[in-house]
């Protein structure tokens, strides 16, 4: 008997005489059975190798239609993984990002870190460490489709514009340069959520959430008002988000290059991963570093009613308050959030049969007659 034709018989065996679960099974392998005879020809890549995946025809998953890279559905997928990779990472420290906000508006009253804490357990109870995490979910959210979508795209283009050898020679360039582009459209879609988020989370009172937030800000600061941190959130994600990219790629190439013996390709997913929250634990703690006199000013304008303006912000906060308040409370949570972030990202990229980022630097073409 043809082996397809006794696994088949044995599928049915197994659907008649057992449980409803294993029954469920069964149709699923039987399904997943005739689904792959009928589209293995149609999956085999040949197309120079253009498909991520198993690297021969003959492997257990070569059924299954690979993601083309730089296709619009690559650019979908990275989309995806940007989502759950800031809008659950935000929100998860949102009760950290609570009392950095408050120290940086109101050190008076918050001095630390655990006087933060308890100040807020006091006044707003165990619910009120998740104040604000509506805005925060939905702004990342759509800030990681647009930041990690848009990086991989502007990272392919600029490639290609500058060619394989000078892409290979300057590639610490493209990667600032793509980061940044990236980014400048990403504070777009962020910052609404991000003004209604700060005024929820350090004016009491003001509003228990987004849905009362949200028309309670329009109506006192009208649609433009949404906007009126834009520059201070470009002053701050920008370089932010430059550092955060460019050093997770530097530290990652530096990684596969001096600290693991094999190629990252011969690498299990799970090192290569794991690879890339160690990069970007690393690069977080710098990121925070270089963006935080920003973030100040980004708080600081969000909770002020009224035309406050960027230079009254530096005058009440002063240049130590500028670049220091808050600080080590920020490097705690960012470095954090990048390492998680890019572990998120990068575990959701190998669950769709995608590379992980970083890590290979494309080869330079040879110039004719050399």
């Amino acid at each position: 008997m043809d082996p397809w034709d006794s696994s088949r018989h044995s599928l049915l065996g197994t659907f008649l005489y057992s449980s409803s679960s294993a029954r469920a099974f069964a149709v699923e392998q039987l399904l997943r059975r005739i689904a792959g005879s009928a589209d293995l020809a149609d999956t085999v890549p040949s197309n120079g190798g253009k498909y991520w995946g198993s690297s021969s025809p003959d492997a257990p998953c070569s059924h299954k239609k690979k993601i083309e890279l730089y296709s619009p559905m690559f650019y979908v997928a990275c989309s995806a993984g940007g989502i759950s990779s800031c809008g659950l990472t935000h929100t998860a420290v949102t009760p950290l990002d609570l009392v950095k906000c408050n120290m940086q508006i109101d050190p008076s009253k918050y001095k630390s870190i655990s006087s933060g804490f308890v100040v807020l357990l006091k006044e707003h109870g165990f619910r009120g460490f998740f104040r604000g995490w509506v805005p925060t979910l939905l702004g990342y959210s759509a800030q990681g489709a647009f930041k990690f979508g848009f990086y991989e795209f502007f990272k392919k283009f600029y490639s290609d514009m500058a060619g394989p050898e000078y892409a290979a020679k300057y590639k610490t360039m493209i990667y600032l340069a793509g980061s940044a582009s990236a980014e400048l459209i990403a504070d777009v879609a962020l910052c609404p959520m991000e003004a209604v988020k700060v005024r929820v989370q350090t004016q009491s009172g003001f509003a228990r959430g987004l849905s009362d937030g949200f028309p309670k800000f329009v109506k006192c600061e009208g649609y433009t008002g949404l906007y009126k941190g834009l520059v201070p959130l470009w002053g701050r994600q920008i370089p932010y988000t430059m550092m955060k990219f460019t050093c997770f790629e530097t530290i990652v190439g530096m990684i596969y290059k001096h600290a693991i013996s094999v190629p990252k390709e011969q690498c299990s997913k799970t090192t290569q991963v794991g690879v890339s929250f160690a990069g970007g634990y690393i690069a977080g703690i710098l990121c925070a570093v270089v963006s935080h006199p920003a973030d100040n000013l980004v708080s600081f304008l969000n909770n002020a009613q009224g035309g406050a303006t960027i230079g009254e912000a530096v005058r009440k906060l002063g240049m130590w308050g500028l670049f220091t308040r808050g600080l080590p409370l920020r490097i705690m949570m960012i470095g954090a959030l990048t390492g998680a972030q890019w572990g998120i990202y990068d575990a959701f990229k190998v669950s769709v049969g995608l590379p992980t980022t970083g890590g290979v630097a494309p080869a330079p073409t040879a110039v004719p007659g050399a």
